[in-house]
């Protein structure tokens, strides 16, 4: 399988508010960046829609390290929240219902079909691509 490296991130603007997302899919030596916006979202929203386009847009099953500022995608994945949630009946350990299930739906048969790596980078730290990556978001809900 082919390696390919993915830089994620989302950004709002008020939480909930208009929120965009930017990636930046690395493979051979090129780079493609992909970007979106949505009127109405959350933050997390906009993390997890990065992680999905990304993926998505993957032609073949793949070699993924993925990197991310998003503590709540990574744990969520890497700590295995997001599998007992589903196992639950879409309930957290609380009880109290599990947040953005359409965009877990969508995220966990592409974590089927991709061996994914998660990777989490502290954001606004000067990492090259997690910049681009917000840079990409934050231009997107501004041109709303």
């Amino acid at each position: 399988m082919k390696k390919v490296e993915i830089y994620t991130d989302g950004a709002c603007s008020g939480n909930p508010g208009k929120g965009g997302w930017g990636a930046v899919l690395v493979y051979g030596g090129k780079e493609k960046e992909l970007s979106g916006a949505e009127k109405d979202t959350t933050n997390n929203r906009m993390e997890l829609t990065a992680v999905i386009e990304a993926l998505d847009a993957l032609k073949q099953p793949c070699n993924v390290v993925l990197t991310t500022d998003s503590k709540y995608v990574c744990d969520a994945i890497n700590k295995g929240w997001v599998y007992s949630w589903k196992k639950n009946g879409w309930k957290k350990s609380d009880k109290k219902p599990a947040l953005n299930v359409d965009l877990w739906e969508k995220l966990l048969p592409l974590l089927e079909k991709h061996n994914v790596e998660f990777v989490w980078v502290k954001g606004h730290n000067g990492h090259p691509y997690n910049e681009r990556c917000d840079t990409l978001a934050v231009s997107e809900y501004k041109n709303l």
